[in-house]
């Protein structure tokens, strides 16, 4: 696979170690940009704070995004993608922890392209991620005139 980005926003150390492994497991190669909070994910989608200067129109392929974040919380995260031009087309697959039917109600009444549920047993957890990254990364068409409709 070609080294499009995935963002991975996820605040748990051993989520996003278990998340990265079970792509890389699934011989998925991508560069993964991980933001530990929602705050951190914002700036980087729209080049501020310590990504400042980063080219705000060269956008990850997906978004893996946890609901449950310090600062800005997932959902917010989520409506702010949605309410810019330049990010409101972005793939947002909210990957969390969260069983709650309002949370899941939220997330797609705010544009979330996917909600799955993090496995607890590890096998299942790596079956998902790599489902999700060949789905994403490989099988998704973006829409046309989209910054992600380039050739992946």
């Amino acid at each position: 696979m070609n080294n499009k980005i995935i963002l991975l926003v996820e605040d748990n150390s051993d989520d996003e170690l278990l998340t990265i492994h079970a792509l890389e497991k699934n011989n998925i190669n991508n560069t993964i940009v991980v933001a530990r909070n929602g705050a951190e994910a914002l700036d980087y989608l729209f080049g501020a704070g310590a990504y400042a200067g980063r080219e705000a129109h060269d956008l990850p392929v997906v978004v893996l995004l946890d609901l449950k974040l310090p600062k800005i919380d997932g959902l917010e995260v989520l409506r702010r993608i949605r309410a810019n031009e330049v990010t409101r087309l972005l793939p947002v697959v909210l990957l969390t922890s969260s069983n709650e039917e309002e949370d899941r109600l939220k997330g797609y009444m705010l544009g979330a392209n996917s909600y799955v549920r993090k496995p607890v047993d590890f096998d299942e957890f790596v079956r998902a991620a790599g489902q999700l990254g060949l789905y994403w990364i490989l099988l998704n068409e973006p829409p046309p005139h989209c910054p992600n409709s380039k050739k992946r």
